[in-house]
């Protein structure tokens, strides 16, 4: 009998039982990636700004400070200094005391959910006591897409852009310098691609085509660039790995529907750290705030796209020195007759 057969009624028993434990396993883990976050947000240590002297002021922070824990307050002198803070992107938002009475500085560009929580949190509980709060959007979401969706949404097509473009050019054999240009250029077409639609079409990004195409591009090369690295170094389980962390981590924990501070603790800073939350980050950036915060999230994908790229031409090199030094097996002759 031979050793393919005699294995072959063992081997089978297992895979059925690795299919039956493993896809459940699978299905929980993202379950429990996508639905956590999203039925536990809330704000957290949320950057907020309070101007005008403490003496004004006091009574609205003693209402802030009724949401232990949600708020981070940040002092200004007064309401060009909160308004600067904002079109930082230092604080979500900013209250204001004046001579006619309390006032609400927010920006539904950084996050619309973020700017209706600071209305609710604000606004209402001064209404009920019969005062009125003015609030001005002082860097407002465009107007063909107030809500974010679909700055929120461009997020998964990115990621699956890369994933898609690792995959092809890993599977396709492309090695080395090859597979490095192939992904460069793959993923600077998906930029001018994804900025066409989303700005010069459906008009949802406002700020510079070429920043934002730029944005699209390396968020793509981030990901594309992992998926081919780990490949490179672990072969073709590479992929499934690096795609798995993208798709159950770096996605729901971006927080692109909200905001990373929304989310619960880790998830939100982790999903900083990986290339879907921190394209999400610098898009809104580039997009509506001409650039300021856009340092961090930058350095991010920047590292991402070349840890990659450079784990593509290491594996590349490994693979050619084992090549090399292989031993070469030869053949002995034996007499016929």
């Amino acid at each position: 009998m031979s050793t393919a057969s005699a294995t072959a009624p063992t081997d089978g028993p297992r895979r059925l039982i690795a299919v039956i434990v493993l896809v459940p396993l699978i299905a929980a883990l993202a379950l429990w990636a996508f639905a956590w976050p999203a039925a536990r947000t809330a704000p957290r240590d949320l950057p907020l700004g309070v101007a005008d002297p403490a003496s004004a002021t006091a009574q609205v922070e003693e209402q802030l400070a009724a949401h232990k824990g949600a708020f981070e307050i940040h002092h200004y002198a007064d309401e060009a200094a909160a308004r600067e803070a904002i079109e930082d992107r230092t604080v979500y938002g900013a209250v204001v005391v004046t001579a006619e009475g309390p006032e609400l500085l927010t920006a539904s560009a950084a996050s619309p959910v973020v700017a209706q929580l600071l209305q609710q949190a604000v606004a209402a509980p001064a209404a009920a006591e019969g005062a009125q709060v003015r609030t001005v959007d002082v860097v407002a979401a465009p107007v063909k897409d107030p809500r974010g969706a679909a700055l929120n949404a461009s997020v998964l097509p990115l990621a699956l852009a890369g994933i898609a473009a690792g995959a092809v050019v890993t599977l396709s054999g492309l090695r080395g310098t090859r597979a490095v240009v192939g992904l460069v250029g793959a993923s600077a077409l998906v930029g001018a691609a994804a900025a066409g639609i989303a700005h010069s079409w459906l008009g949802v990004v406002t700020g510079d085509w070429w920043a934002e195409a730029g944005v699209f591009g390396l968020a793509a090369l981030a990901v594309s660039g992992a998926v081919a690295g780990l490949a490179a170094l672990l072969g073709t389980a590479g992929i499934g790995i690096a795609s798995g962390v993208i798709m159950l981590l770096g996605n729901p924990f971006s927080g692109a529907a909200s905001a990373p501070q929304m989310l619960p603790a880790p998830a939100g800073v982790i999903g900083q750290w990986l290339p879907p939350g921190a394209s999400a980050t610098l898009l809104r950036s580039v997009a509506y705030f001409d650039g300021a915060a856009a340092a961090g999230p930058v350095l991010t994908l920047t590292w991402w796209a070349a840890l990659g790229l450079g784990a593509v031409l290491l594996g590349n090199a490994l693979r050619t020195r084992r090549k090399s030094v292989a031993p070469t097996v030869e053949r002995e002759l034996v007499p016929t007759g």
